[in-house]
C-alpha cells in the first residue's frame, strides 16, 4: 500500500511536493466588517465559524455537499482541524484567506470544512488514509477526494504556495486521467477498509506464559528512565499508559514500571506541561524534559489526569499528586466549566496572536511581582537567561523535587508549600489581568464523562465531597442535553444542530454511570449503563468480528472500527470493560463471553504493540490474574464500600447494596442487621466478614492461594 502511494504521488500529482505533519490551534474572530462570507456561517462551532468569513466558498460536512459534487462532477476537498490548533490557524492565514487560492477553490472544487472534535468519525476514515498515503499525518489534515468521496491525494499543513501547487496539478491530472485517477482512489480506499477488518481470532486458550513481559521488552526499551515518558524529542501525557503499568506493578511486581511511572508521574509535575499557576494540563511538551508545553489544554487530558494522579495518591501516598489533583480541578472550575453545566472542550494556545502569551512570564514582571521572594522562586522555577524560552519569555518549571529543594533551602515542606501558595496566588491574580485564550464552548459527551470518571476517582481517593457532587452534576447536565429517546448526542452547545453521537459517546457515558452506580450505590445508574449497553448491543455491534462500529448508518467510504488506547482509551476497549463489570455483577455469562472473545481479537495486538493498548492490556492482566468481586451488603454498605474504594485495588469489582436486592452478586446475601463483606472470584467466595481489614486480607488470600 505504502508503495503504490507514495509513487502515485510523485507521478501522478506533484514530485517533490513538501508536506508537512505539524500539530495546531485556531483563529481569533474579528468584530469588523466581513467582505466575505460562506455557509459556515449558520453553523456552531467555533471551529467552522473562525472560517465562516474566508473567501473560500466553505460548506460542512454533509449529504447536500456530496450531492453537489456528485451532480457537478466536481472533486471535493475536505478540511479537517480544530479550534485549539496552531497550524491549522496559520495555514487559514496564509491560504484560506487569500483570494488568489480561493478562486481556485471556489472555481474547481466543492470545499467542505471539518471540526474533528464535532465528526471524528470523518477525520479518523481521512486520517487513515492520508497515513496510507504519506506515512505521516496531523492537523491540519487536507485530503481531496473524488465526488463519490474516496481519497485521490492527502496532507497536512501546506503553504500558499504549495496548496496552490497541489490544487493545480490534481485538478488538471484529474481531468486528463479520470480512470487513473479512479484505480488509485479505490485502491485507497481499499486500504483503508483493511486497516478496519479485524478478524476474530478462534483460539480458545489462555495467554501464553509470559505473554505481557514479552510484549513489555520492546516498549521498555523506549522509556526514558531518567525524564520519564517515552524516549523522543517531544513528550506527550498518555494516560491510560500509565494507569496500565501502575496496576502492572502491583499484579506483577515489576519494579522497573514502578521506577518508570513513578518517575513519570513527577517529571511531569515539575515540569512546563503542568501549569503551575493555574493548575491543569498541557497538551504536549515541545522537548524531552516536559519543560515547553505547546500551550493548549484539552477536556480529555485533564479528565483522565484527574483520575490517574488520584490513583496514584491511593497507591504512593505523595502529597504532591493531591495538590495537583486539587489544582486541576479547580482549574476546571475556574476556566472551563459553562454556567448551564457541563465543560468546554479545549482552551486555545494562543491569545493576542503568540502562543503562550497567557501563561509566560518576563524577568521584570516577575521581579515586580515577586520583590523580595524573587531570587528563591526563580532559583524554584528555573527563572535565569539559561533557562529562557525566547526573548525573555520564561516557562515554570521545577528542575528539583519540593523535598530537594526544601533541604537546599534550610526550609521544612510546610514553609515551601506557604510560599508556593502565596506565589501562585500572586501570579494568578496578575495573570487574570491579561486576555484570556478563546475556549472552544461545545459540550462533547465523550469527554465529559471522562471527567466523571475524573472526579470519581478524586472521590474515592480523598473522600471529599465536592467531587461526586461535581461528578453527579456532570452526569445530569449530559442526561438533560444529550440524551432524547434513548439516542446521544457527541457534542451539543447553544444553537448547535448536531444530531450524530459515537460509540464512544455511549461507551464512556455507560461506564460513567456505572463508576456513579459503584460509588453511590443508587440503582438507578445502573439502570441506564444497562440501557447504553443495550444501545451498543443493538446499533453498533459488528458481525464480521466481534467488535463495535465507531458509527451506525455511516455514509463513509469504509466502517470505522477504533481499537487503539491513545490519548483517550479506544471505545471498544471501554465496550470491553463495561461488559466485564455488568458481567460480573449481573453473573450475565453472555456478556462476560463477549468480553472474551473481544479480548482474544484483540491479544495479538497487545502482544506486538502493548503500549498502543494499554487498556486491553488491563483488561487481560486483569482476567489473568482473577477478576475479583467484593460485594458489600447491609445497611452499612455505604460506609465500608467508600472505605474499600479507599484502597488500591487494581483488578476487582467493588459495590454494595444497602437493601435487599436480586441482582445476582447482592441474591440472598442481605440481613436486616448485619452488614457482610464477601470476596469473591470465580465463583468461589471466602466466608463473609464485617471489617475491610478482614476482606483485604481475604483477598490477598486469593491471590496467593488461589479459589
Amino acid at each position: 500500500m505504502h508503495r503504490f502511494t507514495r509513487n502515485f504521488l510523485f507521478i501522478f500529482i506533484i514530485s517533490g511536493l513538501l508536506v508537512l505533519c505539524i500539530s495546531c490551534k485556531d483563529k481569533a474572530e474579528k468584530g469588523e466588517e466581513h467582505a466575505f462570507t460562506n455557509a459556515l456561517v449558520n453553523e456552531s462551532s467555533p471551529y467552522l465559524l473562525q472560517h465562516a468569513h474566508n473567501p473560500v466558498n466553505w460548506v460542512p460536512w454533509g449529504e447536500e455537499a456530496l450531492e453537489r459534487a456528485r451532480k457537478e462532477e466536481k472533486l471535493i476537498i475536505v478540511s479537517i482541524g480544530y479550534s485549539s490548533c496552531h497550524w491549522c490557524h496559520v495555514m487559514e492565514e496564509e491560504t484560506f484567506e487569500d483570494e488568489e487560492v480561493a478562486e481556485i477553490m471556489n472555481q474547481h472544487f466543492i470545499s467542505i470544512k471539518v471540526d474533528r472534535e464535532e465528526r471524528p468519525d470523518v477525520d479518523e476514515v481521512y486520517m487513515t488514509a492520508v497515513q496510507l498515503m504519506t506515512g505521516n499525518g496531523g492537523w491540519p489534515l487536507n485530503v481531496i477526494l473524488l465526488p463519490n468521496g474516496k481519497p485521490l491525494y492527502g496532507g497536512t499543513y501546506h503553504t500558499k504556495k504549495q496548496w496552490m501547487e497541489v490544487l493545480n496539478n490534481v485538478n488538471t491530472k484529474y481531468k486528463e486521467d479520470k480512470a487513473g485517477a479512479e484505480n488509485y482512489a479505490d485502491r485507497v480506499a481499499k486500504g483503508v477498509a483493511e486497516v478496519n477488518f479485524i478478524p476474530k481470532v478462534g483460539i480458545k486458550a489462555p495467554l501464553p506464559e509470559g505473554f505481557f513481559e514479552n510484549a513489555l521488552a520492546p516498549w521498555k526499551a523506549q522509556w526514558d528512565m531518567q525524564k520519564g515518558g517515552d524516549l523522543g524529542q517531544q513528550k506527550f501525557i498518555v494516560p491510560v499508559k500509565l494507569d496500565f503499568l501502575l496496576d502492572y506493578f502491583r499484579l506483577e511486581n515489576d519494579l522497573e514500571a514502578d521506577v518508570f511511572v513513578k518517575n513519570t508521574l513527577d517529571k511531569i509535575i515539575q515540569g512546563g506541561i503542568y501549569d503551575h499557576v493555574g493548575g491543569g494540563f498541557f497538551r504536549y511538551s515541545t522537548d524531552p524534559d516536559w519543560k515547553v508545553p505547546h500551550f493548549e489544554k484539552m477536556l480529555y487530558d485533564n479528565a483522565q489526569l484527574l483520575s490517574l494522579y488520584s490513583k496514584a495518591y491511593v497507591m504512593y501516598n505523595e502529597p504532591a499528586y493531591k495538590e495537583v489533583v486539587e489544582q486541576t480541578a479547580a482549574f476546571l472550575e475556574r476556566e472551563m466549566k459553562r454556567d448551564e453545566g457541563g465543560y468546554f472542550a479545549a482552551m486555545d494556545a494562543d491569545s493576542e496572536g503568540v502562543e503562550g502569551a497567557f501563561y509566560t512570564w518576563q524577568m521584570p514582571e516577575l521581579k515586580a511581582l515577586l520583590g523580595q521572594e524573587f531570587e528563591l522562586f526563580s532559583d524554584f522555577y528555573s527563572i535565569s537567561p539559561a533557562f529562557a524560552w525566547e526573548k525573555d519569555r520564561y516557562v515554570l518549571f521545577k528542575r528539583k523535587s519540593d523535598a530537594e529543594f526544601s533541604g537546599e533551602y534550610n526550609l521544612s515542606l510546610s514553609e515551601l508549600t506557604a510560599k508556593e501558595e502565596q506565589w501562585r496566588y500572586d501570579l494568578l491574580q496578575a495573570r487574570n489581568k491579561r486576555t484570556v485564550p478563546r475556549k472552544d464552548d461545545k459540550i462533547i459527551t465523550s469527554w465529559n464523562a471522562l471527567l466523571i470518571n475524573g472526579y470519581l476517582d478524586a472521590y474515592k481517593a480523598f473522600g471529599e465531597s465536592s467531587y461526586l457532587q461535581r461528578a453527579k452534576a456532570v452526569f445530569e447536565t449530559l442526561k438533560s442535553n444529550a440524551f432524547n429517546n434513548g439516542r446521544l448526542l457527541h457534542s451539543f452547545k447553544s444553537g448547535s444542530k448536531r444530531e450524530e453521537g459515537f460509540l464512544e459517546d455511549y461507551a464512556f457515558l455507560g461506564r460513567a454511570s456505572f463508576g456513579l452506580y459503584e460509588v453511590t450505590l443508587e440503582t438507578g445508574y445502573l439502570d441506564f449503563t444497562s440501557r447504553l449497553m443495550e444501545t451498543i448491543t443493538s446499533d453498533f455491534y459488528d458481525e464480521a468480528s466481534g467488535l463495535y462500529e465507531y458509527n451506525d448508518n455511516s455514509a463513509l467510504i469504509s466502517k470505522i472500527i477504533k481499537v487503539d488506547d491513545g490519548v483517550i482509551p479506544s471505545p471498544n476497549s471501554v465496550v470491553a470493560e463495561n461488559l466485564i463489570k455488568l458481567g460480573h455483577l449481573k453473573y450475565d455469562k453472555a456478556y462476560l463471553d463477549r468480553a472474551d472473545e473481544m479480548m482474544k481479537t484483540l491479544s495479538p495486538r497487545v502482544g506486538e504493540a502493548i503500549g498502543n493498548y494499554a487498556l486491553w492490556a488491563n483488561l487481560m492482566l486483569s482476567k489473568t490474574h482473577g477478576f475479583y468481586e467484593v460485594v458489600t451488603v447491609g445497611p452499612k454498605a455505604q460506609f465500608l464500600t467508600n472505605e474499600l474504594h479507599r484502597e488500591f485495588i487494581p483488578n476487582a469489582l467493588v459495590v454494595g447494596s444497602p437493601v435487599a436486592s436480586d441482582l445476582a452478586l447482592f441474591k440472598d446475601r442481605f440481613f436486616e442487621n448485619e452488614t457482610l463483606i464477601y470476596v469473591c472470584t470465580n465463583n468461589t467466595c471466602k466466608r463473609p466478614v464485617t471489617s475491610v481489614t478482614e476482606a483485604l486480607q481475604q483477598l490477598q488470600d486469593f491471590r496467593v492461594n488461589g479459589p
